[in-house]
């Protein structure tokens, strides 16, 4: 996939001139990168484990796949950054050094269960872009929503990978369930409190108070966070497998959307 990047997104505030939105997708994008490189060092520390040959392929797949996002969302990231958004420390050296230390210190398993809960995290929201007509209508720039429904669509291809991978190799159910309670814990207050400090550092948002509570008040009553809470408890339930949300006719709705006869992204392959 290439998109084009060229031109930089339309207005400051990208997401329908919403400038709360405009800061989630932008931190959103911001944190795909470094996020993406500790899922493929994770697949990667157990490979030479897997001897099924269907697993390692798909192993292989969701690789290639977690690359390609990492690539394509550092090159809106470096042109969001050029319109003002202050995001560049999400992939900054320092904090993919310590990324990799933290990684270091933990046992190639439970950095897996680290992954297939996260990667619940990202089937969750990739449902979400791409079955809500609200989140397809927003206007804003063309090809951050290209980039978003493509990225949704392999989400879904491969969100049950990390998690096979790890039941392959001998990941325990308490282990899995206790890492995703920590992640829910955890993760949304940082996604939370990380689009706070966007904000604060906009010197509009700074100057229009009330338009920025309703903003804000929008995009937690929307479709991004409505009933979030609730998708993501079900990864707790013993014996959950990502399959158990049966997403097959989404999956297969939008392949040929943007990849049938005249797809919106045919002409997006190189």
């Amino acid at each position: 996939m290439r998109f084009r990047f060229e031109e930089p997104p339309s207005g400051h505030y990208f997401a329908d001139d919403n400038m709360v939105l405009s800061h989630f997708v932008a931190e959103l994008s911001a944190s795909f990168p470094a996020g993406e490189e500790s899922f493929i060092r994770s697949v990667r520390r157990v490979t030479d484990q897997i001897t099924d040959p269907t697993l390692s392929r798909r192993a292989a797949g969701f690789i290639g796949q977690e690359s390609t996002h990492g690539q394509e969302h550092r090159r809106l990231n470096a042109q969001l950054m050029d319109r003002g958004y202050r995001i560049g420390w999400r992939d900054s050296k320092s904090v993919r050094d310590k990324l990799i230390a933290r990684e270091s210190r933990m046992s190639p398993r439970f950095h897996l269960a680290m992954t297939a809960g996260a990667e619940h995290y990202t089937a969750v929201l990739a449902e979400r872009i791409l079955s809500s007509a609200e989140l397809q209508a927003i206007p804003g720039t063309p090809e951050v929503w290209h980039l978003l429904n493509w990225h949704a669509l392999e989400e879904l291809e491969h969100k049950s990978v990390a998690f096979d991978v790890y039941r392959y190799v001998g990941g325990t159910e308490p282990t899995r369930i206790a890492v995703m309670a920590f992640l829910i814990a955890t993760t949304v207050p940082a996604t939370l409190l990380a689009l706070t400090i966007s904000l604060a550092r906009d010197p509009v948002a700074r100057r229009h108070p009330v338009r920025l509570l309703r903003e804000t008040r929008g995009l937690l009553r929307g479709p991004f966070f409505k009933g979030l809470l609730r998708d993501l408890l079900r990864y707790l339930r013993p014996g959950f497998h990502p399959d158990d949300v049966d997403t097959g006719e989404l999956l297969r709705e939008w392949q040929h959307k943007l990849f049938g006869d005249g797809g919106t992204l045919v002409d997006h392959l190189r």
